[in-house]
């Protein structure tokens, strides 16, 4: 029996490539997409053997490359998105015609058995950030470019393909990729400010949910494993956050506990104190009763992913 295909799009990115170094060791046959530039040296030389292909997400150029050479695929995770706030705010059109997979979902239609599952990575930021613990039937009233664009994104596969999951992440946190990327990761960034010993400004009423990547890569892994061996279509929606709500006060304060830093450096400041350049929603923490329910995790809590992300790097000054 020839092996299931598993498609990685944007796999060069901070998700994808923790899927990819997961997935390569289980009975797939696995490839990945990437856009503007080739896969770092640094990944093609950890996973020689998995291909790649460039693909343009706006306009599907490069989807044929991947029918003819890889077939198609049982499974597609889509991490593809500009997913940096401001970035979208700047770029609204890229932002909408990136992040919205009209071209991949076109692509997925083309076959004519349909046989793949469309794993797509959406957003906490699709809440409006009133409350606390949205849940996945809450309204999304999303007050930035990339909460709509990703709003846009569910409706568009919602309305057109048949067999998906939706995932709305929280802030994905975890150890470096194999091939480090240039945006900095945010429990190492925290990491790194604080062993400096110089106070930073923290925000102490912006509220998430962060989840460890570990788990959503065995989130993934458990959809895969699902479609595969039962072959039921899937219309799912699921909250994937931490088992914490936490400020950046909180997630800072946790890296310092850990490390043992002074936790005296972390001033505590409103958001409204600060421009971004974006509106920014208040508190996205996300219940996440749905996802353990319907697929029987256990969410790693926010003190122990940062201790085991922060055990994969050396301290930066005398830990204890």
């Amino acid at each position: 029996m020839s092996l299931k295909r598993v498609l990685i799009v944007g796999g060069t990115g901070y998700l994808g490539q923790h899927l990819l170094q997961s997935l390569r060791i289980s009975p797939l046959s696995l490839a990945y997409t990437y856009n503007s530039e080739p896969p770092p040296q640094l990944l093609f030389n950890a996973l020689p053997d998995i291909p790649s292909f460039r693909v343009d997400m706006r306009t599907g150029d490069g989807f044929g490359a991947v029918s003819n050479l890889f077939g198609q695929p049982d499974v597609v995770i889509n991490c593809a998105a500009i997913s940096v706030p401001r970035a979208c705010e700047m770029d609204q059109e890229a932002a909408m015609a990136i992040n919205v997979p009209t071209a991949l979902v076109d692509w997925l239609l083309s076959f004519k058995v349909n046989k793949t599952l469309l794993i797509h990575l959406s957003t906490d930021q699709v809440y409006e950030g009133t409350k606390s613990f949205y849940k996945e039937e809450d309204d999304v009233v999303p007050v930035n470019v990339y909460g709509k664009s990703k709003v846009e994104a569910e409706r568009y596969i919602s309305a057109k393909y048949p067999n998906f999951a939706i995932l709305r992440s929280s802030i994905i946190y975890g150890p470096q990729t194999i091939a480090p990327l240039p945006k900095s990761l945010p429990i190492q960034w925290m990491d790194s400010v604080l062993a400096k010993g110089e106070a930073l400004d923290f925000f102490l009423d912006e509220f998430r949910c962060p989840v460890y990547v570990k788990d959503l890569v065995n989130v993934i892994r458990i959809l895969i494993d699902q479609w595969i061996s039962e072959h039921k279509q899937m219309r799912l929606l699921l909250n994937v956050g931490g088992p914490d709500r936490v400020s950046r006060v909180q997630m800072a304060e946790a890296v310092a506990n850990v490390r043992g830093y002074s936790t005296a450096l972390i001033k505590q400041v409103s958001a409204s104190s600060v421009d971004r350049g974006v509106k920014s929603p208040a508190d996205i923490s996300m219940d996440i009763t749905k996802l353990i329910q319907t697929l029987g995790v256990t969410p790693t809590s926010y003190t122990e992913g940062v201790t085991l992300t922060l055990h994969a790097i050396p301290c930066l000054q005398r830990c204890p």
